[in-house]
Formats: structure tokens, C-alpha cells, sequence
């Protein structure tokens, strides 16, 4: 990640962040109650940690090129990453998509006098349009079908002009549509599709595994972290500067 020196010595949050390569990318491991140690060293330097990024990156692009309602989605674009749970319950957060952009895929947006930008993220020169999140080790306890369908169910989320905006949908309920259920069963059935003669199951064997069974058989677990993108005022160096010019001028 490439910050300037002036952002250093201002404290002020950049509008742009840069990795040069993937491998660049900050990555942990995915342990329970959510400890945040860094990835140091391998486990078993024989016997690779499971990156999960890098499975559930592969899996989404077969996921999007066999199901012609996610054609749109280009993965190239979409940075894969987990947040660690805070406990091991089942329930709560499995997964959300973060768009980099504002409706209709606009850049930015005017709040009074003060225009906003989303934080942009820049992966080998090529700028991510979503920030795709698992919660883990949560994810990984779910059922093979349920986890499938959360896939699923984040993906749709994608607007179908992939322009960093989410799908909207008509009426009050814009990302849901006017019933959960209904989109959840929607889900489902293109879960169900998907799997139907597929003839590489491997790409989503993972997902039959437990986070204990992942861990034991790989040696450890491993996943990109990235922070949720920020929404920063164009041309202030911080957003508290910002927001304190905002209510001087009313």
C-alpha cells in the first residue's frame, strides 16, 4: 500500500490506496475470537495454509460465468476479502459487497457545500469497483448450501451495468427488493441451478468443510483484510475539517 508522506505527517485519510501486487495485499489469519494476528510465517512450509481469497475469487468467476443472471459480475475487479468474527456463534454477519461507487456509478456526491468521494482501492494498476467481505470463521460453519447461497446472494447484489453501484430495485425496498424471502428463495434456486452437472466440483469443494476441518487439513487458514472504504470530502484533508467548515457556513 503506498501512502505519501504528507498524508503521514497530516493524518489525513488518502482519497487512493495502491498495492502493487496482489501478493501486496495485507493478509491474516482467519482464527476465532477475533484476534487479529498477522500471517508471519507458514505453518508447514511442505503444506500450503488455505487461502481463502484466493478460492473464493475462483469460485465466484466460475460462478459468474455459469449463471447468465451474474454474466455481468468481473471478479478482476472485485477484491475478495474476510473481517474476523467476534465470536463463534452462528448467527449474525455471513458476508456483504461494498460498492466503490455512489448511484448510478457516480464517483461523487454533493452534501451541501461539501462534495464526496468513496475511497477508491487500486489493485496492480486496476481499480476495484466492489470490496466483497466474509465474515470468518462464521462463514465457514454455515451449511454447504447455505454458504452457496450467500454466494449467491451477495453477487446479485452487483448492479447488472457493473458500474460500482448495487442492483436496485423498484419501491421502498430498494436492495431487497419488496420481500427477503422471495430474494432469498430466488437465491436458492440459482444455487440449485448451478450445481447441476457441473463438471468441475472441485472449484467449490471448500465449501463442504468446516473452518476446524479447513484449518487441520491445510495447515492454517489465510485471507486478504481491507478495511471498509471510506467516504471522504474532495479537496479537505480530513472529514472533521470538513464537516466544521459545513456548519460555518449556515
Amino acid at each position: 500500500m503506498i501512502a505519501t508522506t504528507t498524508e503521514k505527517k497530516t493524518n489525513a485519510v488518502p482519497l487512493e490506496l495502491r498495492w502493487e501486487r496482489g501478493s501486496s495485499l495485507p493478509r491474516r489469519w482467519v482464527i476465532p475470537d477475533g484476534r487479529r494476528n498477522k500471517v508471519t510465517a507458514l505453518v508447514n512450509e511442505a503444506e500450503l495454509p488455505f487461502d481463502f481469497s484466493l478460492a473464493m475469487s475462483s469460485l465466484c468467476a466460475d460462478v459468474s460465468a455459469r449463471c447468465e443472471l451474474l454474466a455481468h459480475v468481473q471478479m478482476p475487479r472485485v477484491l475478495v476479502s474476510f473481517t474476523p468474527c467476534r465470536n463463534r456463534s452462528r448467527f449474525g454477519l455471513q458476508a456483504r459487497v461494498t460498492p466503490m461507487r455512489f448511484r448510478h456509478g457516480a464517483l461523487m456526491r454533493r452534501h451541501g457545500s461539501i462534495q464526496y468521494q468513496v475511497q477508491r482501492f487500486f489493485v496492480e494498476n486496476r481499480e476495484m469497483l466492489y470490496l466483497l467481505t466474509f465474515c470468518l470463521p462464521r462463514f465457514l460453519d454455515q451449511p454447504f448450501e447455505e454458504k452457496l447461497i450467500t454466494i449467491f446472494h451477495e453477487l446479485y447484489h452487483i448492479s447488472p451495468d457493473f458500474d460500482g453501484d448495487l442492483r436496485r430495485h423498484a419501491g421502498r425496498c430498494a436492495v431487497h427488493s419488496h420481500s427477503k424471502a422471495n430474494y432469498d428463495s430466488h437465491m436458492a434456486e440459482l444455487a440449485r441451478d448451478y450445481l447441476v452437472d457441473h463438471p468441475n466440483p472441485e472449484v467449490f469443494a471448500f465449501l463442504h468443510d468446516s473452518y476446524r476441518d479447513l484449518w487441520d487439513r491445510n495447515g492454517g487458514i489465510f485471507g486478504v483484510v481491507i478495511p471498509r472504504p471510506k467516504l471522504l470530502p474532495v479537496g479537505w484533508p480530513t472529514v472533521y475539517e470538513a464537516a466544521r467548515n459545513q456548519k460555518k457556513s449556515k
